[in-house]
């Protein structure tokens, strides 16, 4: 306890006295002894740097133990994982002619078989083509037969020209023709010869410029045949990108079919690993949309060529790390694994390891 000194008799009435604020330094020993101060409670010294590194150990620990939750297995012995996208053969239906559609038989989902009619375009304008192509054709055909009907008459010409020749020589021979008779007969023999001559020139030229219309009636007839568009090969309709109604231009995808029952996946596998593959290796496939079961596949293909990890795959090795593709050719999936699914793979490179019950991804 502090005693303080009256200032004088002024000070005596206890009421009116205040007592003087203790300094800085007796502040600081009467928070050190915990004591009362006159005018303060009491106080005790707070360390300000223990909270933020109690958090930082609190999310410290709870990252330790997230991670170890997630932490992925090891692949067993014997096996090799890798992941990628399912792909197909993807087949883009396309036309080669313009024109209006009139009618498809594209449903999204539905199989097709190849050669089926898929598409009708509005064939209005090739047929015309043809007609006119058949038309001309038409007239160089009867051009080219009175043609020949011409020239078959002034060979005919020409033959009665060379007997009547023969005649007058004969009567020059007796006396009983003149030479203007012999030059008469010569004459007409020389002039059936060049016309027949003549006629078959312009009869084989006709005959290139009908080879020509031919050809024209056949493009033409294929023209007007590609108005119906027919799927070019099995599977089954994934994207139909027309409507009735709608302006299509040669070369424009109107729909894409893929044949589900020869699906892909193609996986990276690093280069100290790729000795251990084989054709023929059995793998299996497995789907976040179907996680309770495996797709069975084997290897049908390994890249002659290695390359840098791909951006969109991810392997357990470092990046800048060589890989080699692998392609593994699903089985039978029944229809449920769809192009662009992401897939996770283990491929099994030693006959004697059996398959685990489950593979998780690295």
């Amino acid at each position: 306890m502090q005693h303080y000194a009256c200032p004088g008799p002024v000070a005596r009435d206890l009421r009116t006295f205040e007592p003087p604020r203790p300094t800085r330094a007796g502040r600081r020993s009467t928070l050190l002894r915990g004591t009362r101060s006159p005018d303060r409670t009491v106080e005790f010294p707070v360390n300000r740097f223990w909270l933020p590194t109690a958090v930082a150990l609190i999310v410290a620990g709870l990252s330790y133990g997230v991670f170890e939750a997630t932490r992925p297995s090891p692949v067993p012995d014997g096996f090799l994982y890798g992941n990628g996208h399912v792909e197909g053969t993807e087949v883009r239906v396309s036309s080669e002619v313009p024109g209006r559609v009139v009618e498809h038989r594209l449903e999204e989902g539905n199989q097709v078989l190849r050669g089926d009619t898929v598409v009708v375009i509005e064939s209005q304008s090739s047929i015309d083509l043809l007609q006119a192509a058949q038309a001309e054709l038409t007239a160089l055909q009867q051009s080219r037969g009175s043609l020949e009907s011409q020239r078959e008459l002034w060979e005919h010409h020409a033959e009665t020209a060379a007997r009547q020749r023969a005649r007058v020589r004969d009567l020059r021979a007796s006396a009983l023709a003149s030479d203007s008779d012999v030059d008469q007969a010569e004459n007409a023999l020389e002039e059936a010869r060049q016309q027949a001559r003549a006629l078959k020139a312009q009869s084989a030229a006709l005959q290139e410029q009908i080879a020509a219309a031919k050809a024209r009636v056949g493009l033409a007839e294929t023209r007007l045949s590609n108005h119906d568009i027919e799927a070019p090969a099995d599977g089954t309709v994934l994207i139909r990108a027309i409507e009735v109604g709608e302006v299509v231009q040669p070369g424009a995808p109107l729909a894409l079919i893929v044949d589900l029952d020869r699906l892909e996946l193609k996986v990276y596998v690093p280069e100290r690993y790729i000795g251990k593959i084989r054709l023929g290796n059995p793998a299996r496939i497995a789907v976040n949309a179907f996680p309770d079961r495996f797709f069975d596949a084997q290897v049908s293909r390994v890249d002659d060529y290695a390359q840098f990890t791909p951006r969109d795959i991810h392997v357990p090795e470092e990046r800048t790390r060589m890989v080699y593709g692998v392609t593994l050719a699903l089985e039978d999936s029944g229809g449920r694994l769809k192009p662009g699914m992401p897939a996770d793979a283990w491929i099994r490179w030693d006959d004697a390891k059996s398959w685990a019950s489950c593979c998780p991804a690295p």
